[in-house]
Parts: C-alpha cells; structure tokens; sequence
C-alpha cells in the first residue's frame, strides 16, 4: 500500500434526506477515527455529511469539486480542490481512493460505484444501489447494514486487495 492514511472515499446523492445524510455523516466519523482521509465530490447531501463527520473526529476530508469555485463547497471540507470536470471528477473521486463506501443512491453515486468495480478499487453499498446483469441475475455489491459495519468490511477489503496484490495501491 502506498505511504501515508488510507484515502477512503464516500459517495451519495447530493440531494440526500435527513436519514440517509445521518448515516453519510456516521460513516465519515468512523472513517476519520480509523485514521483515513475521507475523500467526497465536495458539495452538499451525503458529501458534506461525510465531511462533517471525518471533522467531528479530528480526520480530514478532501472535496473534488466539479467546478472551478472553491465557494461552491461545502464548509466541512478540509480542502476543497476545484476541478472543472463536471462528473468527470468522478474519475478522480475513484482513482485517489483505497475504498469507496456509497451510501445512498443517485445517478452519479451509481457511475462512481460502475468506476470504481472497474479499477477494481473496493465497494461498499449502504442503503444503496443494487444492479442486475441483463439476464436478470443480481451483480455481486457488498452491501452493509450499518455505517460501522460498512466502514469494517471497507478497511478488510482494502487490507485484503493491498495483501493479494502488493505494490497494486501505489499511487
């Protein structure tokens, strides 16, 4: 695994309810108290509450902005880092990331869960998407419970993906 914290980023809608915004923010503290650097899209709903949460605990959080204004931010952000992709920061978002919890469900959440399976950086489903394959078979998705649990299996899965493949993290 690369030198330094794990990053672990979270994902969810922007436009989050209260409840899903609660667990976000849980997932962000556990994060943060586990010592990783919680990576989000920057803006609001499911992205801010993960950041207040990683604040809340002493961790630090970076926010990829999708535009070029760091005032488009949320304010729990340690750092905001304007992009100017658009969603193409969703790239980023998945490439700077050890692990990628999503909680919640959006169109972009779902691209970022697509992005991430693909550079085989690991995922965590809470209260979130599930997709079946054209031939009516669920794809396979971690899935958790809990914010806690969610934040376990994301650390194991990350711990077991840097085991098997060495060298494989390194940014």
């Amino acid at each position: 695994m690369a030198a330094g914290p794990v990053h672990v980023a979270v994902a969810g809608p922007g436009d989050a309810t209260p409840e899903i915004c609660t667990l976000a923010r849980e997932v962000g503290r556990l994060l943060a108290e586990r010592g990783a650097v919680v990576v989000t899209g920057g803006l609001g709903g499911v992205m801010a509450a993960a950041a207040e949460g990683a604040a809340a605990a002493g961790g630090m959080s970076i926010g990829l902005l999708p535009g070029t204004d760091r005032a488009d931010g949320n304010t729990h952000s340690t750092v905001l880092i304007p992009t100017g992709l658009g969603e193409g920061r969703n790239v980023l978002l998945v490439r700077s990331a050890d692990g990628l919890v999503a909680v919640g469900g959006s169109w972009g959440t779902l691209t970022e869960i697509a992005l991430a399976r693909r550079a085989d950086v690991p995922v965590v489903c809470l209260e979130g998407w599930s997709v079946i394959a054209p031939d009516g078979a669920p794809l396979p998705l971690e899935t958790a419970a809990s914010p806690t649990m969610a934040v376990q299996r994301v650390f194991e899965l990350i711990e077991g993906r840097s085991a098997a493949a060495p060298g494989k993290m390194d940014r």
